[in-house]
């Protein structure tokens, strides 16, 4: 890929876009889009490409440096800052008779069905303060390795079914042509939805308009609020 052009005719196969569903979200020709496969994309532009693609400018002009932007940003505390007290949260992990016991399920037939006597049993206190209505909850088991290291392969998690509106950067349950997968979301004011991955070297920023969502049966499942892991194995 020599040009910027040959990287945006790239990153539109990655995102599953034609040139003709990314020449009518930028209210353009698709003549102007193969002009841009073929010429560059044009210097007043690249920002705003670059943006919707959730790659860097300088990477889409250049190809130098890094390709995507962590759409999980890390918050840095300043050294001058003092040190709060930290919250004791351990009431929260006390069990009483009326828990709330969450049905594990799995993906059968592209379908969500719960698995016999398997449940996560989580302090009521806690979905209270959350907000999350147990009967709408449940329980998965994280199917991929794209929130690498924040969620490891395999982990238990737990989502809240009563909330499928995107709330930019928070992490959803989505099922995808038939597929379990977990990302955190963000929706541009023209509609189209992007997925995104912790580890967003190895997975790129996928972007779905409205009409492709539909024929993908894209779905959003709800909110991914728990999640928790053993490690692997001892260190040595």
């Amino acid at each position: 890929m020599n040009t910027s052009g040959d990287r945006l005719k790239t990153l539109l196969n990655e995102c599953n876009l034609s040139a003709s569903d990314f020449a009518a979200q930028r209210k353009v020709t698709p003549q102007h889009v193969n002009n841009w496969f073929h010429r560059g994309v044009p210097q007043a532009r690249l920002d705003e490409i670059a943006e919707l693609l959730c790659v860097r400018s300088k990477w889409l002009r250049t190809g130098e440096g890094p390709k995507h932007i962590n759409p999980l940003p890390r918050i840095h505390r300043p050294r001058t800052q003092p040190r709060s007290e930290v919250p004791d949260h351990s009431a929260l992990t006390t069990y009483g008779e009326g828990d709330a016991q969450l049905p594990f399920h799995s993906l059968r037939n592209r379908q969500l069905e719960p698995i016999d006597n398997r449940y996560l049993r989580l302090p009521r206190q806690a979905l209270d303060r959350l907000g999350v209505d147990p009967t709408q909850a449940l329980c998965l088991s994280m199917p991929d390795y794209n929130m690498m290291p924040l969620i490891p392969f395999g982990a238990p998690l737990a989502i809240d079914r009563g909330l499928t509106r995107v709330v930019e950067g928070e992490l959803y349950a989505v099922l995808h042509n038939g597929r379990l997968r977990i990302h955190s979301l963000s929706k541009r004011t023209n509609g189209v939805l992007r997925l995104h991955s912790h580890d967003s070297e190895g997975f790129p920023c996928e972007s779905y308009s409205v009409s492709q969502a539909r024929s993908q049966q894209l779905e959003i499942l709800g909110w991914v609020f728990w999640w928790a892991q053993y490690r692997s194995e001892r260190p040595d």
